[in-house]
């Protein structure tokens, strides 16, 4: 995941040219990881059930009492949370993993890509080759967006205006056909992909229409500004995922998971455990706990709080990590 995933500056190798990426280790046994990959639609439904309605109560309060500052600011911050937050459940079903029934995945995927400016159609492809190559210079896509080496850059990237100029640009850039730098989709995907991001625009445009025919700031209010004050929390979160790790293919040393509060978990749908996802991609988010109690003592990089972790990233810049 990065700030600005809808593009990559440089063609990703084609498969048949990649250097052989060696397997994860199999810590599991086949009977502890058949148990923790079983999907779920009832656990799938009521996470984001709740996910929603914190979204609703918390917007709720925002569109009601923004003349009361101390309650318009934190409603705002949590809604715009939220909001940007849906990338998790994107996230999720694009894996097929939120839910047993791959429909539903796909209608909530394309759903929550709407509210938090990704489209999953796209991310999906894009996604499978981060998890093939993951943290391999060349062929991981992630990596064509660098991360930041000094202050002014980690601000930069937190602010998130590279992650809005990147969507901007990727989005117009597949709705017009513009995929030459996007190896990771194949050409019969192009098509559906292409028609994916159009009708994402496409509800956009009408969000917009519908906020100047009625003369109302719903766009701005509701989506654009609440997204905006959400995207500082979600880049601090994502930068932590695999910044200072190994630029390798060792699934043990290449991803960080980071232990914080019950409510980031909550509305990250669990991928806080990060490293565990990454080393088994198949265990669905409500797992991850039990898959971490078993698994914590192999990963090079698990930290606590994502203050702390941010905090490190920035000491360290200018050294060797």
């Amino acid at each position: 995941m990065s700030s600005s995933d809808e593009s990559v500056s440089n063609p990703v190798p084609l498969l048949e040219e990649a250097a052989v990426i060696s397997s994860p280790n199999q810590i599991l046994s086949t009977e502890e990881l058949s148990v923790l990959n079983v999907r779920s639609n009832r656990q799938g439904l009521v996470q984001l059930a709740g996910h929603l309605a914190v979204m609703v109560v918390s917007g709720y309060f925002w569109a009601t009492h923004r003349n009361h500052l101390l309650l318009a600011i934190p409603a705002l911050i949590v809604y715009g949370f939220s909001l940007a937050a849906m990338f998790a459940p994107m996230h999720e079903s694009v894996h097929r993993t939120a839910f047993a029934n791959n429909r539903l995945n796909d209608f909530v995927a394309w759903f929550a890509g709407l509210l938090s400016f990704y489209n999953s159609t796209f991310y999906r492809r894009y996604h499978k080759w981060h998890h093939r190559y993951t943290q391999i210079p060349d062929f991981d896509p992630e990596l064509s967006d660098p991360k930041p080496s000094n202050l002014w850059e980690y601000l930069l990237e937190i602010s998130g205006l590279l992650w809005w100029w990147g969507k901007l640009r990727g989005h117009f850039s597949v709705a017009t056909g513009q995929l030459d730098n996007c190896a990771f989709i194949p050409e019969t995907a192009r098509d559906e992909v292409v028609g994916s991001v159009r009708l994402q625009l496409g509800v956009y445009a009408s969000a917009i229409a519908l906020s100047i025919l009625f003369q109302q700031p719903w766009f701005f209010l509701y989506w654009l500004l609440p997204l905006a004050v959400g995207q500082p929390i979600l880049r601090m979160i994502l930068l932590a995922e695999h910044t200072g790790c190994t630029l390798d293919a060792n699934y043990l040393t290449n991803t960080r998971t980071t232990l914080t509060i019950a409510p980031i978990r909550f509305l990250m749908w669990n991928m806080p455990f990060h490293a565990e996802h990454h080393l088994y991609a198949s265990i669905p988010f409500h797992a991850l706990p039990a898959a971490h109690e078993k698994l914590r003592p192999h990963f090079a990089h698990v930290e606590s709080g994502y203050l702390n972790v941010n905090r490190t990233l920035i000491a360290n810049f200018g050294k060797n990590i």
